[in-house]
């Protein structure tokens, strides 16, 4: 089993859902989240003074999937999540030990 974290934009966020349920991803869950990278921000006007907003809004997505399906769930975000702008976002994936579903105690592949 693998962690997919996905850091996006958020107006993309129906596209990867989309992308992700026709890869066969059951669940996720999407966290509103702030971050900064190489787009470093930008300046705004707000009652005629200047300031500097360093922290972007990001969603961050989370996906636990079996080992075989981890390529197309890969490929769903890269596609569906790109723009080709700076700021597009990062995929990282992860070793996923043990999952326990706490209702029926399912465990791994059944508990996803």
């Amino acid at each position: 089993m693998q962690w997919v974290t996905a850091i996006i934009k958020p107006f993309k966020l129906d596209d990867v859902r989309e992308a992700l349920a026709e890869a066969g991803v059951q669940g996720m869950t999407v966290t509103e989240v702030k971050g900064f990278g190489r787009q470093h921000g930008h300046t705004e006007l707000y009652r005629g003074a200047e300031y500097t907003v360093d922290f972007l809004p990001k969603l961050k997505i989370e996906v636990a999937v079996s080992d075989d399906a981890l390529d197309r769930v890969l490929e769903a975000i890269e596609h569906s999540a790109r723009t080709g702008k700076v700021g597009d976002g990062k995929l990282f994936v992860s070793a996923l030990t043990q999952v326990i579903r706490i209702r029926t105690l399912e465990v791994d592949d059944d508990a996803v």
